[in-house]
């Protein structure tokens, strides 16, 4: 009966499904077999054109039925001719649902289909689609690798990277460097820029360039430099570096940062103008001066048409002076600056493009040493710099690089600090009588004002008497106001004094008449505000802790880690709070002499600092904590760390440490079964092993 009603044509196929129904035969059968038995009708009448019926074609989309019926109705054949149709008029709603369809009957469809659908659903710019791309991508590196192409992952890397979706856009582009699909630099230039702009896609994007350099090192160790075709794509170039570490300092993954910079001399990469200052925020950042000084020497030769761009150099340079309480060095370079004649409104006739040169990174030790090769007076146009850290202490006037007043109030506030404020009136002695400029010359009646609004009396008598020994008498506003304070205090046997001093260098005359009255409302000068912050500022870190910090730095590039743990022991007897670079330092040092069992030592130092609260979380210290537990098989440590990571917020990559453990721990503990423990340290160890499997989903 069934057989029969089929054969009668179009009328008869509503009543089908009712008739299956009523033959109790339930829809998943009647799919999978009563339409086996229509194809074989149909089969059998291949000859007689009155047996076709167009509405017999849906149903081969379930199951395989050209075992059955081989011929032009098979699901393969219509569900193939489905996703064509929809990629050529680009629905891609349909062309997903013909192509899952497609894959759960008869596996993937050819690459060029497959190219085709995923270069839709990446230019659908919709975040599902997006998402149905990448993970496609991912299926089919699971599943069958060698269909992945070149061409459709890098333009699904590029366009999740548009869509701000970083962490599948960084997964793509790990792919294709472990398959060996090189991308062109002119694509990771353009996808770090985009992740470059969030957090957690600047994390990545250093994590990416750190696996691009070591692939490049990798084949150069392998095949050399001239025999792989593969090392222009591989070889990262100095606006590559630039991207990445500018997100860097804007997000303040600072110790990310280094570690870049410190691949810089390994993969031969020049450093630009814009590469030494980025590099000297990371260093400010970082509290190292002496790696900073060393650039130096080679920013002061440069182009005075360049010395707008290097403002944030020299701030971070002062910065740093500054932080490491070593006033003399501060006022040595700001000095230098109002003496510094160079002006980038001139049009001097000087060499833009500085000759090559070079600086240490690192160890001054010959074995361990890294040269970076620098090119101070080469600027690139086609990159900014990052503008989250404008310059506070150098500011650019008229042309010239100078201090701004809260750098000066830093330097008297020192000054004063330590009782040498002689130091700063000789300082003043010189720039009144080197400097040609106007603004300069009211550089120490500026000093001397803000010392009399503080009620610091003898210090602007100090600085007033060091002028006139000089031979550079002060104005008459600058008697006058000393006057006037001196009156306002009641400390008439100054004042007198004083007096006889003004009479003394003629001055006598210019003064008003009611120099003994004081007015109530004197405006505080922008210098004084300063002073004042400064002063209030009590949040500063303790200054030998970067003394310190420069020593552990110095042993751990050394590789004399025991000089460093002695430093680091002395540092906690002086009750002195390591900070994240401290830890850092060790960490880094403990990691390349593989003693991972010191590291889960430290590890307590720093949990017991933060659970005081005198050391804030850092992602970059927790994910370089992370890393090397599990390079040394430490997985109490790993959830440790990672249940503290999830505490504060930090984000952690899975798929890069799901990779990390395969590479180390594949088959550890796979078989085991907890009733299998011989001891109980075996089973927590066993029991940690599985947590983390299930974190990073491995099982």
């Amino acid at each position: 009966m069934i057989r029969r009603s089929l054969l009668l044509g179009a009328p008869q196929f509503p009543t089908l499904i009712d008739l299956a129904g009523s033959l109790g035969i339930g829809p998943i059968y009647f799919r999978h077999h009563v339409r086996i038995v229509v194809f074989s009708e149909l089969s059998r009448h291949r000859g007689n054109e009155q047996c076709y019926n167009p509405c017999f074609l849906h149903f081969s989309t379930a199951i395989q039925p050209e075992r059955a019926f081989p011929g032009i109705y098979s699901s393969h054949t219509i569900l193939l001719t489905k996703l064509e149709n929809a990629l050529k008029h680009r629905r891609v709603d349909e062309a997903w649902e013909a192509f899952s369809d497609f894959k759960s009957l008869h596996g993937f469809p050819d690459k060029s289909l497959i190219s085709k659908l995923i270069d839709q659903l990446s230019y659908s710019f919709d975040s599902i689609w997006l998402r149905k791309a990448y993970e496609l991508v991912v299926l089919i590196y699971k599943e069958k690798s060698d269909m992945l192409h070149y061409d459709f992952m890098a333009r699904l890397a590029l366009c999740l990277s548009r869509g701000q979706m970083p962490v599948p856009a960084s997964t793509v582009l790990i792919i294709m460097l472990e398959l060996r699909k090189y991308p062109p630099m002119n694509l990771w230039r353009t996808v770090f820029l985009y992740m470059g702009k969030t957090e957690i896609g600047t994390y990545l994007s250093s994590d990416l360039l750190v696996e691009l350099c070591e692939c490049y090192l990798h084949h150069v160790e392998e095949h050399g430099e001239k025999n792989v075709t593969h090392l222009k794509l591989l070889k990262p170039d100095t606006l590559t570096f630039n991207l990445v570490l500018n997100s860097c300092v804007r997000f303040h993954s600072t110790l990310n940062g280094l570690r870049i910079v410190e691949l810089m001399p390994l993969v031969g990469i020049v450093a630009d103008a814009s590469t030494i200052v980025i590099i000297a925020q990371i260093y400010e950042m970082n509290g190292q001066r002496d790696e900073l000084k060393k650039f130096k020497e080679h920013v002061d030769r440069v182009s005075a048409l360049l010395l707008r761009h290097y403002q944030q150099f020299y701030n971070c340079l002062l910065s740093l002076h500054f932080k490491f309480d070593d006033t003399e060095a501060a006022a040595e370079l700001m000095f230098a600056m109002y003496g510094n004649k160079r002006s980038c409104s001139l049009m001097q006739n000087e060499d833009k493009t500085l000759k090559l040169s070079f600086v240490m990174i690192g160890s001054s030790n010959l074995r361990t040493r890294l040269k970076l090769n620098i090119q101070p007076g080469l600027l690139q146009k086609d990159f900014v710099l990052c503008e989250e850290n404008q310059s506070k202490l150098v500011m650019l006037i008229d042309g010239k690089l100078l201090p701004s007043k809260k750098a000066l109030a830093k330097l008297i506030n020192g000054y004063k600090k330590h009782g040498n404020i002689d130091e700063l009136a000789k300082h003043l002695v010189t720039i009144r009588r080197e400097s040609s400029i106007s603004s300069n010359a009211d550089l120490s009646s500026d000093v001397m004002d803000a010392c009399i609004q503080l009620g610091w009396l003898e210090t602007a008598h100090d600085i007033l008497d060091d002028m006139e020994m000089a031979g550079i008498p002060m104005g008459v506003d600058a008697y006058h106001s000393l006057l006037r304070a001196y009156s306002k205090h009641n400390r008439l046997r100054d004042a007198e004094a004083l007096v006889k001093q003004i009479k003394k260098v003629g001055l006598l005359e210019d003064l008003p008449n009611n120099d003994t009255k004081v007015s109530t409302h004197v405006r505080k000068s922008a210098l004084v505000e300063s002073l004042i912050q400064e002063m209030g500022d009590d949040k500063a870190i303790d200054p030998s802790v970067y003394n310190i910090n420069s020593s552990i730095y110095y042993f751990c590039k050394g590789k004399m880690i025991d000089d460093a743990i002695r430093t680091y022991r002395r540092m906690q007897e002086r009750k002195i709070q390591p900070t994240v670079e401290t830890f850092a330092h060790l960490v880094n040092s403990y990691s390349s002499l593989g003693m991972y069992r010191e590291i889960t030592i430290l590890w307590g130092d720093i949990k017991r600092i933060m659970d005081t609260g005198d050391l804030a979380p850092n992602r970059d210290l927790h994910e370089l904590l992370l890393w090397n537990f599990i390079q040394g098989g430490y997985f109490e440590r790993v959830m440790e760390v990672l249940e503290y990571m999830k505490k504060h917020g930090m984000y952690a990559d899975k798929w890069k440490y799901k990779r990390h453990f395969l590479k180390l721990h594949k088959n550890l503990y796979r078989s085991l079964r907890a009733s299998e423990a011989k001891t109980e340290a075996q089973h927590k160890r066993l029991e940690h092993v599985r947590q983390f499997r299930k974190w990073a989903t491995i099982d």
